[in-house]
């Protein structure tokens, strides 16, 4: 199947650090949680060859000028050493109504350029037999999709896709089609391993099989997308040379991180940076990931 990307097999490989996200301090105590180091850590590992930097805080329940001046505090800082930077939050995790509204303030400070899209919703939760269990959904519903992608729109965003199960890249080919898809979209394949995030395995598995599926979806469509690899380690896995042979990207970092090792971000920027040498596509720089996703100008 030939990539569904306007990238060759020999173009600029785009790769991802998501550095934090619900993986705790005793599960790898490089994790980074602090404004310092959450800041010390998105500047090496742009110095390893990141272009883009995905994170979380630690507050919660914040309005969105708070969860705003919190992520600033970080990104003023990176940005001041790395003005070519290239980053995005996670959802705001206060009322329902608060989830994306720390979007406008970081748009309005002329710091951000990408913004996120979960577009559609997954079950997550085990019982102690590992037997799928409790009530959680983690819920996104085609009125919040349109509201995510309404808003990298309005402030000329390029929206960073994660898709958990296969319809969730169904939404967004819809979307594609329709032309009301914004521009800078990639798409991050969500491969999910036995141990899956929260102890839930979802979608399809850590496998080439599963990759090619997910490319027939995106088949034709242009669309920029990247592999991901949660609850296991993509730089060691068997899907990382297939998709940048195929012309993805990657997405790496202890947010999904997964395995019996307990890397830093860093090293795991490095290794997929070695895998890119490896089978001869350069690792793309900030501009360069810009160029590539068609990221909209900063006003």
């Amino acid at each position: 199947m030939s990539a569904p990307s306007s990238a060759s097999s020999t173009a600029p490989a785009i790769i991802e650090a998501a550095i934090n996200g619900g993986t705790r301090k005793e599960q790898n105590p490089n994790v980074p949680l602090t404004e310092d180091e959450l800041v010390a850590d998105a500047l090496a590992c742009l110095d390893a060859g990141a272009a883009i930097i995905h994170h979380h805080i630690t507050a919660s329940r914040l309005s969105g000028d708070e969860a705003a001046d919190v992520y600033l505090g970080v990104w003023r800082r990176v940005l001041a050493e790395r003005p070519d930077a290239l980053w995005y939050p996670t959802i705001n995790f206060g009322p329902d109504a608060e989830r994306y509204a720390h979007i406008p303030p970081l748009a309005a400070s002329g710091l951000l350029r990408l913004s996120l899209s979960d577009p559609g919703s997954v079950n997550l939760g085990v019982d102690d037999g590992g037997i799928p269990a409790g009530d959680f959904v983690y819920r996104n519903s085609f009125a919040d999709v349109a509201h995510q992608l309404d808003l990298c729109h309005e402030h000329g965003l390029g929206p960073s896709i994660a898709a958990y199960e296969p319809g969730f890249v169904r939404a967004i080919v819809a979307y594609q089609r329709a032309g009301r898809l914004p521009a800078g979209a990639m798409v991050k394949l969500y491969l999910c391993a036995d141990r899956g995030l929260t102890g839930t395995p979802f979608g399809l598995p850590v496998t080439t099989t599963a990759l090619d599926a997910y490319l027939e979806l995106l088949d034709g469509t242009g669309i920029e997308w990247a592999v991901s690899a949660v609850g296991d380690d993509l730089g060691r896995s068997p899907v990382i040379r297939p998709a940048l042979e195929r012309g993805g990207h990657l997405h790496v970092g202890l947010e999904f991180h997964g395995g019996d090792r307990t890397p830093t971000n860093v090293e795991l920027v490095t290794e997929a940076a070695a895998v890119c040498a490896e089978v001869g596509r350069p690792v793309a720089t900030c501009a360069e990931a810009a160029a590539i996703l068609g990221l909209p100008s900063p006003t």
